[in-house]
């Protein structure tokens, strides 16, 4: 994971506040207004649970302590001020001991449609309501326990799990397919794209399948895995999912249901 940013992640003062600008506050209610239209029907009951238990609303941005205190009390987690990007090995740290990064900054006006790194309102909106819930806390604490111990090889299997449950995932419900995955949640495009497109192939998650499935950061995602209920994450937190790891390395990956990144090569003069 690079840790080269243009951003820089804002520090709290010595009573757990964070100084937020008139501007940046604008546009965390901009994106908030936006998104929770695109969102009523199309995500989870869980996660519209979870907004109302952390109190969130479009007036500011959230201080993370007032969201520790909710954390706390339903699912023993709290949040982590970070920089912009963080190394893996830290990731899995903060993880493994119920803390979840949370990058201290919030885009800016040109990437406002589309960050590449995950900023404030990708994770207090996108993450942060799903925490309340016992399942889906317990699979991301189980995740991090498991990426901390293991080998660099092993991490990028992982690596696929993690991005189609807790970042890109589907719950089949009785109301039809709704959105648990915080990528699809904080962005409006792929909340249009993820269950109104044509394009995307959606198919019942099975772990050892997510983790041979290669996917890119940086376009509408090809593939969406459909859980079939919302436990089904803490019966897969209880999985040996290292011996799935073991199984997907022997098996190797599918083939890629996208074009490769075409890198642009410097002019020779």
């Amino acid at each position: 994971m690079s840790t080269q940013s243009k951003y820089i992640s804002k520090q709290a003062d010595n009573n757990g506040i964070i100084h937020w600008s008139k501007e940046e506050n604008q546009r965390w209610q901009s994106l908030y207004d936006r998104q929770m239209k695109l969102l009523q029907g199309r995500a989870c009951k869980q996660y519209m649970h979870g907004v109302d238990l952390l109190g969130m609303t479009a007036n500011e941005i959230p201080q993370l302590k007032d969201i520790d205190k909710v954390l706390l009390a339903t699912t023993g987690w709290r949040t982590a001020p970070v920089p912009s990007l963080i190394n893996f090995t830290e990731f899995f740290t903060l993880l493994a001991n119920k803390q979840f990064p949370v990058a201290t900054f919030i885009r800016s006006e040109e990437e406002f449609d589309y960050l590449q790194e995950p900023d404030v309102f990708h994770e207090i909106f996108g993450h942060c309501p799903l925490l309340t819930n016992p399942a889906f806390a317990h699979f991301t604490h189980t995740y991090g326990q498991l990426g901390l111990a293991a080998s660099k090889e092993d991490r990028v299997f992982l690596a696929r799990l993690y991005w189609f449950t807790v970042e890109f995932g589907l719950l089949s419900t009785p109301e039809g397919l709704q959105i648990y995955g915080g990528g699809i949640l904080s962005s409006p495009g792929e909340t249009i794209h993820a269950l109104e497109s044509d394009s995307p192939i959606r198919q019942p998650l099975t772990p050892l399948d997510a983790m041979r499935t290669p996917y890119r950061i940086d376009i509408m995602q090809p593939i969406y895995y459909v859980l079939e209920q919302a436990n089904d994450l803490d019966e897969m937190a209880n999985m040996d999912l290292m011996a799935l790891v073991e199984e997907a390395k022997k098996l190797g990956l599918f083939t890629p249901k996208f074009a490769p990144k075409v890198s642009v090569q410097p002019a020779i003069s």
